[in-house]
C-alpha cells in the first residue's frame, strides 16, 4: 500500500523547538502519534503567541478548531531529543488554512515527521465557522523565519 505523501510549501511562517519527555513516549519506548500531534499543537500555539494572539481561544475575535490532521513518521525519536518543527503555510480559504510542519532532530537536521492540519475560524458562541481576520490574514502572510 502506498505511504501518504505531504508536498511541504515554501513559505516559512515559524520555527521552534521542542525536547521529546517521559510522557511524550508510547509502549515502544519511542515518540507516540498522539504526542507528536501535542508537540504540534505546542509549536503552534507558540506562532500565534508570536503573532500576538493569546490562544486558540482568541485569534482577533474568533477561535480555531482543527478539521483533519495527517501525520507522516519518517524516524524514531527518543526521550531527550530535542526537535525542530517548521510551521509553513499551505492554501487558505475564506474560513480556513492548511499548516504544514517538518519536523527535524539533530545538528544534521534529520527528518523525523511531517505533518499538515486544516484550521479553520470558529465562533465557539454562535458554534459557527468564520471568516480569517484580517490580523491573522496578515500573520499567514508574514513569511519571516522566527525562533522561539
Amino acid at each position: 500500500m502506498p505511504r501518504l505523501k505531504l508536498d511541504l510549501p515554501e513559505p516559512l511562517l515559524f520555527r521552534t523547538t521542542l525536547e521529546i519527555r517521559v510522557t511524550d513516549l508510547n509502549y515502544g519506548n519511542h515518540l507516540a502519534n498522539h504526542a507528536l500531534l501535542g508537540l504540534l499543537h505546542e509549536a503552534r500555539l507558540r506562532w500565534l503567541k508570536s503573532c500576538g494572539f493569546a490562544s486558540e481561544l482568541a485569534v482577533a475575535g474568533c477561535g480555531l478548531i482543527q478539521n483533519d490532521a495527517a501525520l507522516i513518521f519518517l524516524r524514531e525519536c527518543h526521550i531527550g531529543e530535542v526537535l525542530e518543527i517548521e510551521l509553513r503555510r499551505g492554501e487558505c480559504t475564506r474560513t480556513s488554512f492548511d499548516l504544514y510542519y517538518l519536523v527535524t532532530t539533530g545538528q544534521d537536521r534529520q527528518h523525523v515527521a511531517q505533518a499538515k492540519t486544516l484550521m479553520s475560524c470558529f465562533d465557539y458562541q454562535s458554534r459557527r465557522i468564520k471568516a480569517i481576520p484580517a490580523e491573522l490574514k496578515q500573520a499567514l502572510e508574514n513569511t519571516q523565519a522566527s525562533a522561539a
